[in-house]
């Protein structure tokens, strides 16, 4: 006789057609309790039952963003394939995308918000620096289905009399470094630069954090209204500022004062800053060595406190809420267009696609708590993904065990593929790829990522910084 396993499970879910509203054990997080409230808040709560219950199109939506790549009715078959046993339906594709319409955007979003925020103790790696929370500004674009009711809210981009490419929607976050969870989002049309939206994100700060952004947030206006909520900032400026060198400090840099455009009532809005001037070299493992300028402007004018030499180095923890992207356009999304084709469906997809990210970082960073001086560095977004993509298939994990545990099994597949301990140094190659926004930097850069050395040298640029070069 052949020897048998026989396994058999309890599983435990909500009753009759809310059985498959469900998220696996990502439903702990966002759980019952939690999705009803939204729903009653937003007064998006259905007068009658039906087959389709609010909160469970709820779970729908975020079951869209866990299996991006599968059609409506096979994500219902995800959510319903542990569940045998139960008398459920198998709606069609319109009446899960009805369902979807008569939810509207507005209960993702106020999940999205619920769930948005800083989740780094004072003992998490990369999260802090001089006591300060360090988060990082950036934008980035989600390429959109290109069809009517699209392309009249969301404009193609055109030139030489045409249009081309997908529809694009432009998605600023602030991201919390060392973590990656987002503490908040906006985002619409691309016609629409990256300031307005920032700005509007600005009410998130908190009078403890550092905030880190590129160049595109260098505007004289932006930088006061940061310091005007309490927080510092560490920005690069752009190479077109010419400031006035005012006051040496002994590392190197120096205090300059900017002024904002004259407005009626308010004057020229002189601001002072620290600013860092410095030549990068950056030595690649093929003997290649590139030579760039910088310039930081920062908040921080204490050069015994915050040493010139330390903020050019945290400026590179910038780069964190570029990590966050990929995660979510490269792991997520996979690459993919986003699949809806009404702009009120777009605004529901991404706060989903937004609040699911935002969830699996909250497991990693319960996962990483239970391992004393764990770098989050070292958990792995797609083995996450992977692990919570599993548990809404088996249906495992809907209700929490008793007693409590704070790691689960996601947390327990994290902590089982850990990165190596000491992540390489290296350089991602940037090559053209469709449209690509780094067209101009073919032939700069590497065709393959590699590991590489990186020197600083902190100098006043007598002359200025040299535009840099969009050949």
């Amino acid at each position: 006789m052949r020897e048998k396993s026989v396994i058999t499970r309890t599983i435990e879910a909500a009753g009759g057609v809310f059985a498959p509203g469900h998220l696996g054990e990502l439903t702990q997080i966002l759980d019952f309790a939690l999705v009803d409230a939204v729903l009653d808040e937003t007064r998006a709560v259905q007068r009658r039952i039906r087959l389709l219950p609010a909160r469970v199109v709820v779970y729908f939506v975020l079951a869209l963003a866990l299996f991006e790549g599968s059609s409506y009715r096979v994500v219902w078959d995800k959510l319903t394939a542990g569940l045998a046993g139960l008398s459920l339906t198998r709606p069609h594709s319109s009446s899960l995308s009805r369902a979807r319409r008569r939810l509207g955007a507005r209960p993702l979003e106020v999940l999205f918000e619920t769930l948005a925020g800083t989740v780094a103790a004072k003992s998490t790696p990369g999260a802090w620096w001089c006591g300060m929370r360090t988060v990082a500004f950036d934008g980035t674009s989600l390429q959109l289905p290109d069809r009517d009711p699209v392309t009249d809210h969301f404009p193609k981009r055109s030139g030489s009399g045409r249009e081309f490419g997908y529809p694009l929607l432009r998605l600023v976050t602030v991201v919390e470094t060392g973590t990656r969870a987002m503490t908040a989002a906006a985002f619409g049309p691309e016609s629409e630069g990256e300031l307005p939206y920032a700005s509007r994100l600005l009410t998130r700060l908190e009078s403890n954090m550092l905030v880190l952004a590129d160049a595109g947030f260098d505007a004289i206006g932006f930088l006061r209204d940061i310091r005007t909520t309490g927080a510092q900032f560490l920005v690069r400026s752009s190479a077109t500022r010419r400031p006035l060198v005012q006051d040496r400090l002994p590392d190197g840099s120096y205090l300059t004062r900017l002024s904002a455009p004259y407005r009626a009532g308010h004057g020229y809005g002189m601001l002072t800053v620290r600013v860092i001037e410095a030549w990068i070299t950056v030595r690649l493992a093929d003997g290649t060595v590139r030579r760039e300028q910088w310039r930081l402007l920062t908040s921080l004018t204490d050069p015994v406190l915050h040493p010139a030499e330390r903020l050019v180095t945290l400026y590179h923890e910038r780069w964190q809420v570029e990590t966050a992207y990929a995660s979510v356009k490269a792991t997520l999304l996979d690459g993919r267009v986003l699949r809806s084709g009404h702009p009120t469906d777009l605004d529901q997809e991404v706060w989903g696609i937004l609040t699911v990210y935002q969830a699996l970082i909250h497991t990693a960073v319960d996962a990483a708590a239970h391992q004393q001086g764990l770098d989050m560095d070292r958990l792995s977004f797609t083995v996450a993904l992977n692990s919570a993509r599993d548990q809404v298939v088996t249906a495992s994990g809907i209700l929490p065990s008793d007693p409590i545990r704070l790691v689960g099994a996601i947390g327990r597949a994290l902590l089982d593929n850990l990165l190596p301990t000491r992540r390489r140094q290296r350089l991602k190659a940037r090559s053209l790829k469709s449209h690509s926004k780094y067209a101009p930097n073919v032939g700069k850069h590497p065709a393959t990522a590699q590991t590489y050395t990186l020197c600083t040298e902190i100098t006043i640029m007598e002359k200025g910084l040299a535009p840099r070069s969009h050949r």
